[in-house]
């Protein structure tokens, strides 16, 4: 054994310390199993080429807004640099709560029952979720299709996702989730507009999950992080973003800034609750993400008076483009939010999602298979958040595709 005052660099590179280093000894099988996402895949393989078509990536192709740009660089000036509290900076936790007092009713502010907590992100929040309400043993239920990080989060948690099977209307109801709920049961987790589907739940169908989960005594997670960019078709009797915290408080609610502000490498969102189940998700962040990056807080303020109501048009007007375009080849749930369209690979084609994107990008077309977000293959993800020029050029490739 080398006595420790003569380890020097070169000991450390020779490969006499390396020998001693086995990776399968070190590398959990927790960290095995969660496997590589299927989105960042594509998202790399975009870098590599040239000008591709890219309708992959769930980002918003407008800027984040000047006004909350300069709301981000005036905090940096004025010294917003440092921690701000686990639960958020004053400034943005007052906006928050206003926002929630215009579109919930919830009235954070003189409820003593009710709290929010600002996230590093919508995933941050789900991540915090996981940890804090579910321990080995636990069962949460998720819709199928997913987004990647549900079942993720759940084999990092050491829980177990149970999957509510929506196929063919990607509808996640309460008649599909109540066989499934069981004494393990913690909580049953929500995505309307979802990704990857761009399907809306309506006021009825997220009134019966709530009272479903009310009767079971089970918690209820809504992810609302696509809340603003519901259509004219999607939205309730009153024009409104039908969201189960208008029936009862008694339930998570997460929201973003990503999506809505395009602030998608910003990392910034917020949980909001009973003040109990809030408060055990601020005492986790305190030893995970400690808090939201400081400036980016006090621009979220600033968002949440910014109006992109422009934008959801914009992307309502492209769903209209893809629907007109694709239903007379192909199968989908008609997205009513968000920017995504689920789209079964005809069976005549005798090709998987997987396959049928691997001849996509053959045409210079990035897409998602449906298997990155599902537990079966038959479907593949477009976002149609892109110029309309770009989206003509990927449909028509589609069509070419769909009808070969």
């Amino acid at each position: 054994m080398i006595p420790f005052h003569f380890v020097n660099v070169h000991t450390l590179c020779s490969g006499e310390f390396s020998r001693m280093l086995r990776p399968q000894e070190i590398i959990t099988k927790r960290s095995e199993t969660v496997g590589g996402s299927g989105i960042r895949e594509i998202f790399e393989l975009a870098a590599t080429m040239k000008d591709p078509i890219n309708l992959s990536i769930g980002q918003p192709d407008f800027d984040v807004p000047d006004p909350v740009k300069v709301a981000a660089v005036e905090a940096i000036h004025a010294g917003h640099n440092k921690y701000t509290p686990t639960n958020g900076a004053p400034e943005i936790r007052k906006a928050v709560a206003a926002s929630l007092k215009r579109d919930l009713g919830w009235d954070i502010e003189s409820d003593p029952d009710l709290e929010v907590t600002v996230t590093s992100g919508t995933s941050g929040g789900l991540v915090l979720t996981y940890l804090t309400f579910t321990e080995p043993g636990d069962e949460m239920i998720i819709p199928d299709p997913y987004f990647v990080i549900y079942p993720a989060a759940a084999t990092i948690a050491g829980s177990k996702a149970v999957y509510c099977d929506t196929y063919p209307d990607f509808r996640m109801t309460a008649s599909r989730i109540e066989p499934l709920i069981t004494d393990k049961t913690k909580f049953v987790l929500i995505n309307s507009p979802s990704n990857p589907c761009g399907v809306t739940l309506t006021e009825d169908e997220v009134r019966e999950i709530v009272d479903l989960c009310k009767a079971k005594n089970v918690l209820l997670i809504s992810d609302e992080i696509y809340d603003q960019f519901t259509f004219s078709d999607g939205r309730d009797s009153q024009g409104r973003y039908p969201s189960p915290a208008r029936f009862s408080k008694d339930l998570i609610v997460l929201r973003g800034f990503s999506k809505s502000y395009a602030m998608t490498g910003w990392r910034l969102g917020y949980a909001a609750g009973p003040k109990d189940l809030i408060d055990a998700m601020s005492r986790m962040q305190q030893f995970t993400f400690v808090c939201a990056p400081s400036m980016v807080q006090y621009a979220g303020a600033t968002a949440l008076d910014t109006d992109i109501s422009k934008h959801v048009a914009d992307y309502e007007r492209k769903r209209d483009m893809v629907v007109e375009a694709l239903t007379p080849y192909a199968s989908m749930g008609t997205p009513t939010g968000a920017f995504y369209a689920f789209i079964e690979v005809p069976e005549r084609l005798g090709m998987t999602g997987m396959e049928f994107v691997q001849k996509a990008v053959e045409r210079n077309l990035l897409m998602i298979p449906g298997g990155a977000f599902s537990r079966r293959d038959t479907h593949f993800r477009m976002s149609y958040a892109t110029t309309d020029e770009k989206l003509r050029q990927g449909l028509d490739i589609i069509i070419d595709l769909l009808k070969s």
